[in-house]
C-alpha cells in the first residue's frame, strides 16, 4: 500500500507545509517544502513541490497512491478542499484520512523510537483545537490517554514571550532558548504560566485577545504582561541584561511546567521510556531536564518535532491502522537524491573549479584543522530543522574564535546562539555527560569537565551543547571526516552548523549550496567526491 502523508493548507496559520511516502510499510521520502520553494517556514502554502519529490523518489504518479493522510480531523472541509487541489496539481486525488494533529505528533516520535513501549507527549502551539496530548505507545498502536484544550497552551506561552522579547513567534523560540542562560533569576512569570497538579496552568489573560490575533507578525502579549515586566523589546534594539533576564524566567517557568506535565504521564503510564513531538519538543534545554527526571530511563524527541513533522506522522499512523508492516526509522535522510552527474552540471554551471578527490572525509579534516570552514553536502537531505552531517557546514570546534568567525563571514546571525558539536558515537560519552547515542541534535547535554576549555566553539555558557552522535553505520562517510580530525587532533569533535545564512532555508540542490558558498566567507565545499576551494590562506 502507498500511503501519502501531507500538511500544509491555505489558512496562514497553517505553516511548515511537507510531504512523506510510505511504501508497504517502508518510508520513501520526506520532504519539506520550504527547501523546494526556498521559503523559510512558508505559510498558508500548499505542499505541491515536496508531494512532487516524494514521488518521484518512489518513481510513482499520483494515481498509484492508496491513501492520502493529513491532520484537521476537526475540519470539516479538509478532505473536499484537498481533493480539489490535488485534482487540480496531478490530476487524480486519492481517498483522504483525516489525523488528529495532536495524534500525528505522537505518531511522528513513537514510530520513530524503536520503543516497545514508551510515554508518549506531544505538546505545541494548537492543532485540531488543542494543545497536548499525553499517550501510551505500544506494539498495538497508540492510545491517546489525556489531551489540554488549545487556550492551555505552553507554545502560546512560550509564543508570547518570543514577541516580547522582539523576536517572531513560531519561528524565533530557540533564539530565546539561547538567551535564556545569559540570564539571572529576577522575573517572576507564575501568574502567566505555573505549574500544577497534573501538569500547567497558562492564564490566557497576559495574551492578545482584542482584536483576536490572525498573524504570527502581530503582538502576541496583552498590555497585562507589559505591567509585569516592563516594556518590550522593539525589532532590532539591543538585548539588554533585562531583557536577557526575561529570556531565563522564560525558560525556567517552561521547564518547571514540563517537568509537572510528565510527571503526571508518568502516573498515568508507568513507563521509564519517553517519546516528545510537536513544537515545545524542540526545545533542548528543557529535553536536558526531562532526561534527568529519575523515572526517564530513556528519552526520544521527535527529529521533526514541530508541525514540519505532521505528514510523516499521518503517513505513520495510517500505516499502522491499515496493519502495515512498519519499518524502523535509524535517519532522517529521506530527501531528494542526486546523482555524480548533477553534481558535476551545478559546477559546470557556476564556473568554479572543482578538483574530484579520493577521499573527501580526509581531505576535508584536513582543512578543518588549519582553521578553514567548510561546506559538507552529501547524500540525500534531512529532514528536521537541525542539519545533520549531509548539508552540513563545518569547522575546528578546538577554535574560541569560531563562533565569531561563523558568525561574521557565513551566517551573519545574533553572536549569542550556540553552534553544535557533532562527536563520533563511540567516544560521546567521554567528552559529554550523556550514556545513549543522540543523533538528532535534540537534546543538550552538559559538557564533561575539561573538555569545554578544549571544545570552546560549541560549549554554550551554561556548560552544555547540543549534541549530535555520529554512527559510522548510518552516516559513514561524516563519520570517517570526524574520525579523521581526530586522528589529525586527538578531538572527535566538529562544530556542525546547517548549510544555510540568516533567514533562509537549509540548502537542497547542489547549485544552491555552490550559490551560499560563493554568497558567503566559507573556505570550501565538498559536493559528494567533488571539492572546490577559495583561493585563500587558511588562518593559524
Amino acid at each position: 500500500m502507498n500511503i501519502l502523508g501531507i500538511h500544509g493548507g491555505v489558512s496562514i496559520n497553517q505553516h511548515d507545509p511537507a510531504a512523506a511516502l510510505i511504501c508497504d510499510g517502508k518510508l520513501i521520502a520526506s520532504v519539506e517544502e520550504e527547501r523546494l520553494v526556498r521559503i523559510k517556514a512558508p505559510r498558508g502554502m500548499l505542499p505541491i513541490e515536496s508531494i512532487r519529490a516524494c514521488l518521484k523518489e518512489a518513481g510513482i504518479p499520483m494515481d498509484d497512491v492508496d491513501l492520502i493522510a493529513l491532520p484537521g480531523e476537526t475540519y470539516e472541509d479538509a478532505p473536499a478542499r484537498t481533493k480539489s487541489y490535488l485534482t487540480h496539481y496531478f490530476g487524480y486525488a486519492p481517498p483522504v484520512r483525516l489525523i488528529n494533529h495532536q495524534l500525528a505528533h505522537l505518531a511522528s516520535a513513537f514510530f520513530h523510537s524503536g520503543f516497545d513501549r514508551a510515554m508518549c507527549l506531544s505538546y505545541d502551539a494548537y492543532g485540531d483545537r488543542l494543545s497536548a496530548a499525553l499517550g501510551l505507545g505500544t506494539a498495538d498502536g497508540i492510545e491517546v490517554l489525556e489531551t489540554r484544550p488549545w487556550d492551555d497552551s505552553l507554545g502560546i506561552f512560550y509564543a508570547a514571550m518570543t514577541s516580547f522579547l522582539g523576536f517572531l513567534p513560531a519561528e524565533d523560540e530557540y533564539k530565546v532558548m539561547g538567551l535564556a542562560p545569559y540570564g539571572e533569576e529576577h522575573f517572576d512569570l507564575s501568574p502567566f504560566a505555573k505549574p500544577i497538579n497534573g501538569g500547567y496552568r497558562v492564564d490566557t489573560s497576559f495574551l492578545r485577545q482584542d482584536p483576536p490575533l490572525k498573524s504570527n507578525f502581530e503582538p502576541f502579549y496583552s498590555d497585562k504582561l507589559i505591567a509585569l515586566l516592563g516594556e518590550p523589546r522593539r525589532k532590532d534594539e539591543p538585548v539588554t541584561q533585562r531583557l536577557r533576564n526575561v529570556a531565563y524566567a522564560t525558560q525556567k517557568t517552561l521547564e518547571a511546567c514540563a517537568v509537572s506535565l510528565v510527571k503526571h504521564l508518568h502516573s498515568l503510564t508507568d513507563c521509564r521510556s519517553l517519546c516528545l513531538a510537536g513544537g515545545v519538543a524542540l526545545n533542548c534545554s528543557a529535553n536536558n531536564v526531562l532526561r534527568q527526571l529519575p523515572f526517564v530511563d530513556h528519552l526520544f524527541v521527535q527529529p521533526a518535532a514541530s508541525d514540519r513533522g505532521l505528514a510523516l506522522g499521518c503517513a505513520l499512523q495510517t500505516a499502522k491502522e491499515e496493519n502495515e508492516p512498519l519499518e524502523t526509522l535509524d535517519h532522517v535522510f529521506y530527501g531528494p537524491s542526486y546523482s555524480v552527474d548533477d553534481l558535476r552540471r551545478a559546477i559546470a554551471l557556476t564556473g568554479f573549479e572543482a578538483t574530484e578527490v579520493a577521499d573527501p572525509a580526509a581531505e576535508a579534516a584536513e582543512m578543518l584543522e588549519q582553521g578553514c570552514i567548510v561546506g559538507w553536502f552529501q547524500g540525500r537531505s534531512e529532514f528536521g530543522p537541525r542539519a545533520l552531517g549531509n548539508r552540513s557546514i563545518l569547522a575546528d570546534a578546538r577554535r574560541a574564535d569560531m563562533k565569531d568567525e561563523i558568525n561574521a563571514r557565513v551566517k551573519f546571525r545574533e553572536e549569542f546562539r550556540p553552534f553544535a558539536p557533532a562527536v563520533t558515537e563511540e567516544r560521546c560519552g567521554e567528552i559529554f555527560d550523556m550514556d545513549e547515542p543522540s543523533p538528532y541534535m535534540t537534546i543538550a547535554f552538559p559538557v564533561r569537565e575539561g573538555w569545554e576549555k578544549r571544545i570552546p566553539a560549541v560549549t554554550h555558557i551554561n556548560g552544555t551543547a547540543r549534541v549530535q552522535t555520529v554512527s559510522p553505520d548510518v552516516s559513514p562517510e561524516y563519520h570517517a571526516l570526524i574520525a579523521a580530525f581526530e586522528g589529525r587532533t586527538g578531538v572527535p569533535v566538529v562544530l556542525n552548523t546547517s548549510f544555510n545564512i540568516r533567514g533562509q532555508p537549509i540548502v537542497e540542490t547542489p547549485l544552491e549550496a555552490l550559490s551560499t558558498f560563493a554568497a558567503t566567507g566559507m573556505d570550501a565545499v565538498f559536493l559528494g567526491p567533488f571539492a572546490i576551494r577559495k583561493p585563500k590562506t587558511p588562518r593559524a
